[in-house]
């Protein structure tokens, strides 16, 4: 399975609408703190509709608790401050898509230390995407290449 990590996430709706990606992917979603909302907010619920309580999400005081407990897996860093595409990438089974706050994005710190691991998705015209729809873009081209068997509701 897929990991979606969202570092930070300021707006509930974003956040709901990533959790549904998760849920038709059968990815893992990570929620990174502090959060900017509290996660029982009726706004972030709205926005994953009824599904919320079936998305499989793990809290997380930091990203070095997360890390510490991935092991070996690969962790890829989605961000505008890089040339190197996303569909460039050949995505496993287990990997981790990460994702910083709306207004910021991920810390220079962190993409400066995993320059090899840092994506992007090519745009023109826009300073950036909506987070929920970045996400929506990376894993499921992560999904396709993974090969994920259909499924039905």
């Amino acid at each position: 399975m897929l990991h979606v990590v969202l570092i930070e996430p300021e707006i509930p709706p974003n956040t709901g609408n990533i959790g549904r990606l998760c849920l038709a992917t059968g990815a893992v979603l990570h929620l990174v703190g502090p959060l900017g909302f509290a996660i029982d907010d009726r706004t972030l619920k709205r926005a994953g509709l009824d599904y919320w309580k079936d998305v499989e999400c793990r809290r997380w005081p930091d990203f070095a608790a997360l890390q510490a407990s991935a092991g070996t897996a690969r962790f890829f860093y989605l961000t505008t401050k890089t040339r190197q595409a996303y569909w460039d990438q050949a995505f496993q089974d287990g990997d981790y898509l990460v994702f910083g706050r709306e207004s910021k994005g991920l810390p220079e710190t962190l993409l400066n230390a995993h320059p090899e691991q840092c994506l992007t998705i090519p745009q023109q015209g826009v300073r950036s995407l909506n987070l929920a729809t970045a996400v929506g873009i990376v894993l499921y081209e992560a999904t396709r290449q993974t090969r994920m068997a259909p499924m039905t509701g």
